[in-house]
């Protein structure tokens, strides 16, 4: 299958890209969130896509990314995360959201907190019509919470036992304003990351291969 040129083009922006050994004060991170209409990444539709860049320790606000896809099916999944049908037939198709995905996304390296449904949702659409997949690093803000956890950066804290989102707010303070949404979601995870970022760089995790390593 020869490469889409939106694929083709994507694809070239890791022709160069990040070193094992990069700060992570130089990487550009983007936190991706997907909502979708269910629990199956691999086959349920994506609703909404929402992704902000961090970079030298700060979320960037003029370098965003969000789109409301149109979906066919009104499901429970489609009302939970705010979309009603009406307002999805007003939607962008999966083509054109995917598409301006990887224009934004280029090599930046991907954060999310339980990121796997996120991957594996994009994946499954890249494969549909492109026939390739996510060539990003990417990084789950709760393996990094563990993995800090272990190496003694948050002494005195009882032992992390619920691993959501909302929970990792609370343990740093971060208003989960427009939770459940995919925007407000991945703004939500890009400023818990930024908390992770400075006990990371403290604790021997100050390089791109560090602060992804997997739990």
């Amino acid at each position: 299958m020869t490469p889409a040129p939106v694929f083709e083009r994507y694809r070239q922006h890791f022709d160069s890209t990040w070193a094992n050994d990069a700060p992570i004060e130089r990487v550009r991170f983007v936190s991706l969130d997907l909502e979708t209409t269910g629990l199956d990444a691999a086959n349920d539709a994506i609703v909404t896509i929402g992704a902000v860049a961090v970079q030298a320790g700060e979320i960037v606000l003029d370098d965003t990314f969000s789109a409301l896809l149109k979906v066919s099916e009104n499901t429970t999944a489609v009302t939970v995360h705010g979309v009603t049908r009406d307002q999805s037939q007003h939607g962008i198709d999966e083509q054109t959201a995917l598409g301006g995905l990887l224009d934004f996304l280029k090599d930046g390296v991907i954060v999310g907190h339980h990121i796997g449904h996120d991957i594996t949702a994009v994946n499954a659409g890249c494969a549909r019509l492109w026939g390739g997949e996510l060539l990003n690093r990417n990084l789950d803000t709760m393996d990094l919470t563990l993995q800090l956890e272990r190496d003694g950066a948050f002494g005195g804290r009882p032992p992390i036992r619920n691993f959501t989102l909302d929970a990792l707010c609370e343990m740093f303070g971060v208003v989960p304003h427009d939770r459940h949404t995919a925007a407000g979601d991945a703004f939500i995870t890009a400023q818990v990351f930024l908390r992770l970022m400075r006990p990371a760089s403290r604790f021997g995790r100050g390089t791109l291969q560090a602060i992804c390593e997997p739990f």
